[in-house]
């Protein structure tokens, strides 16, 4: 009878762990949700987005995320948005310059790392009280990183917005200097760099400061190839009080610094951005001949 009953106790326990392990709880090893798996294929495709049409599918596999956004732990609800803040920003590069149609991409980017940066709960309570105190709370240097820049670039289409909130911008930029300067290749300091150079002293712009940091954007990552690019755009031309280009500060800077990146390999760390440095590397050097006159 002993025996009989451990024998039936054992099929029991089998069945039992069997079961666990088919319905994915045995060691705590599930079947990833819907949301993850959406997730883990759009970080698959990360890399490849300099292809216009798998940032598409990278905005579509986040954005089909959002619905469920809120069920998700707070650092996943930051990547998805940061996510879909800087992809809005970089399918601005893939239109010729300035164009109307960029705007809406902008707007969009600046809505999504808005709604990030106010998963801080601190942030969201000073934003519209201080929003220099409340950037002083934010951790996150993608969210103050891709804001920002979606936030500088629709100055262009407004600058009486520029001349309102240039100064929140440049916080958020030197807020992502202190919580970690080497974020995407140091691209806080070359935005914050661009931003001191061609912005009015009246308004805290700073030429020699300007240059200072888009020299340590090369210091920091000189294999990120924009940096190179946009220290030739903004310290090797001149600006006007709007932050037009009027002139050219050093030739010899901006061809060195040029061929440089159209001679440097695209490399394995940086395949969409140094792509796009390549093509404004050569639409910066068309215009130099331009200004000087060839």
């Amino acid at each position: 009878m002993r025996r009989m009953w451990r024998m039936w106790k054992g099929l029991l326990v089998f069945w039992l762990v069997l079961g666990m392990a088919f319905s994915g709880r045995l060691l705590g090893d599930e079947d990833p949700s819907p949301v993850e798996e959406r997730l883990a294929q759009a970080e698959t495709l990360f890399p490849e987005r300099y292809k216009p049409e798998v940032l598409d599918e990278l905005i579509a596999l986040y954005e089909g995320v959002l619905p469920e956004l809120d069920a998700l732990p707070r650092e996943r609800q930051a990547l998805v948005l940061n996510r879909l803040a800087q992809l809005y920003y970089e399918k601005t590069t893939f239109t010729d310059g300035d164009v109307p149609e960029d705007r809406p991409l902008f707007e969009k980017g600046k809505t999504y790392g808005f709604r990030s940066l106010r998963l801080d709960e601190e942030f969201a309570a000073w934003e519209r009280k201080d929003f220099q105190k409340a950037v002083s709370f934010v951790e996150d240097v993608a969210a103050l990183t891709w804001t920002a820049d979606n936030w500088g670039s629709l100055f262009r289409y407004n600058p009486l917005e520029g001349l309102a909130h240039v100064g929140k911008v440049r916080a958020m930029y030197e807020r992502c200097l202190e919580v970690d300067e080497t974020y995407w290749g140091g691209s806080c300091h070359n935005a914050l760099g661009a931003l001191l150079v061609t912005t009015p002293g009246f308004l805290g712009g700073d030429v020699e400061k300007g240059r200072a940091h888009l020299e340590r954007a090369i210091e920091v990552d000189p294999d990120y190839l924009m940096n190179r690019v946009v220290y030739a755009e903004f310290w090797g031309f001149t600006y006007d009080a709007l932050g037009n280009k009027n002139g050219v500060r050093d030739r010899e800077l901006v061809e060195r610094e040029l061929r440089y990146v159209l001679e440097a390999p695209i490399g394995e760390r940086w395949p969409f951005w140094n792509r796009v440095a390549k093509r404004a590397a050569q639409l910066l050097l068309e215009e130099l001949k331009r200004f000087v006159g060839e």
